[in-house]
């Protein structure tokens, strides 16, 4: 008796993976129509408060998702829409022989085919580039590119006449030879004067879907455990503290790098919900070279794809694995790239990193080792990452005395969420090729 009873006990256990231990709160009190009252609301605020305190450079997704807020999900299903803006350049597909000759009187007109005709539409301005243009009334080539103008677009191609083409037998803006392969940018519209109408905007926004994953924590203390005396002050808090970080630790691995799935449990005779990682989500990748040393030009190129193309803010967070952040740390930093500055947001310290095109706020995160992927890292833009909470962060007291269990103090901590990036594009996983 005195053996077991002088021992103190102490019992941690997750309940997400279906463990027997948590099999007596799954019809607990955590239910959907719990959550949508209102007292769970006022408890969000106030626990997120403090939780949000416990080793936050460990967690930093977690972190940032929680100082952005969360919307509340009415479903462990959650749905969402996300958009990037409209792709503004192609390449042309077939050469384009010269046409001098015009069948309406006016400019002569060809049909061009490009790597995504859908970015074009009629009273679109393209711009040629490395296909000069010409002076206007002559064939003399000028400084600036050839400008093509959309007439229309069907399943054939686009119609298009040439803006500064060469004048060739008395007929103007005639279209010159184009070689297969070069980039067209696409520019602005231009109507006429009569137009009252434009072409519809057609970019729809993309219909995605993530599931929310219902984390648990319980954290138990037997009743002599508590009465004990003990050399340091360790008490129920502590260990919830020291619980509230493990089970924030691995929120933090699932909203990286989590499988969106919902799988039948055949013991428990319901689905288990798991949600998808931003890992995936990010609509961009770059890949850096695998070597030791990284070099101004290979920075100035991985910010430049970061922060071009998307429409994403100035200022985004790089968090990678040990390796990649020892890389940055040896770079020869320059009036190009400036880095040294520290930074404190969200709870955490970074490391600022400065260029032309925009900031980044640079830190370490283990995560990445613990699943292999040191060299890795992931370029994350604050503004456009969003949590959607079906049930918020709430403890729960268990009363397993009166019930017969066991003669301990027991605490449930449950959360159900997930994260979405919205714009994917301004989101970027850094890979090592």
């Amino acid at each position: 008796m005195g053996g077991d009873h002088t021992n103190a006990t102490l019992a941690v256990g997750m309940l997400i993976g279906g463990l027997e231990d948590g099999k007596h709160v799954v019809d607990g009190p955590l239910t959907t129509d719990l959550t949508r009252e209102g007292s769970p609301e006022l408890l969000l605020n106030e626990i997120d408060q403090q939780i949000v305190k416990i080793r936050p450079m460990s967690t930093p997704i977690d972190q940032i998702s929680r100082y952005g807020g969360s919307k509340h999900a009415g479903s462990m299903v959650v749905d969402f829409y996300s958009v990037d803006t409209k792709q503004t350049k192609a390449q042309l597909m077939e050469e384009v022989e010269a046409v001098n000759v015009s069948s309406n009187g006016g400019s002569p007109t060809t049909v061009i085919k490009t790597s995504n005709d859908e970015i074009f539409d009629s009273t679109d301005t393209i711009l040629v580039q490395e296909t000069p243009g010409y002076e206007a009334g002559s064939n003399e080539e000028s400084k600036q590119d050839l400008m093509l103008y959309v007439l229309s677009r069907d399943n054939n191609g686009i119609t298009v006449m040439a803006v500064n083409g060469p004048t060739v037998n008395g007929v103007d803006n005639c279209i010159p030879d184009i070689p297969d392969g070069v980039t067209l940018v696409r520019m602005g519209r231009a109507a006429s004067e009569l137009d009252v109408q434009s072409p519809q905007f057609e970019a729809l926004p993309k219909k995605s879907r993530n599931l929310c994953q219902i984390f648990k924590m319980q954290v138990e203390q037997s009743t002599l455990q508590r009465l004990s005396n003990k050399e340091v002050g360790w008490t129920m808090s502590d260990q919830e503290e020291a619980a509230v970080y493990d089970m924030r630790l691995g929120m933090e691995k699932s909203f990286l790098f989590g499988s969106a799935r919902k799988v039948w449990d055949n013991s428990k005779k319901e689905y288990i919900y798991f949600t998808g990682g931003i890992w995936k989500q990010a609509g961009k990748e770059y890949g850096l070279e695998n070597s030791s040393d990284l070099s101004t030009e290979d920075v100035v190129e991985m910010m430049r794809e970061a922060f071009t193309g998307n429409s994403g803010s100035k200022r985004k967070i790089l968090i990678g694995g040990s390796r990649l952040i020892s890389r940055f740390s040896k770079l020869d930093y320059n009036r190009i790239i400036t880095s040294g500055q520290h930074v404190s947001k969200w709870g955490i310290d970074f490391t600022e990193l400065r260029s032309k095109f925009g900031c980044l706020y640079l830190m370490l995160s283990e995560v990445f080792d613990e699943v292999g992927m040191e060299n890795n890292g992931i370029i994350i833009d604050p503004e456009y990452i969003q949590k959607y909470t079906h049930i918020p962060f709430s403890t729960e007291q268990l009363n397993l005395k009166q019930s017969g269990v066991r003669n301990v103090d027991a605490l449930v901590m449950t959360e159900a969420s997930c994260l979405v990036l919205r714009y994917p594009k301004a989101h970027m996983r850094i890979t090592t090729r």
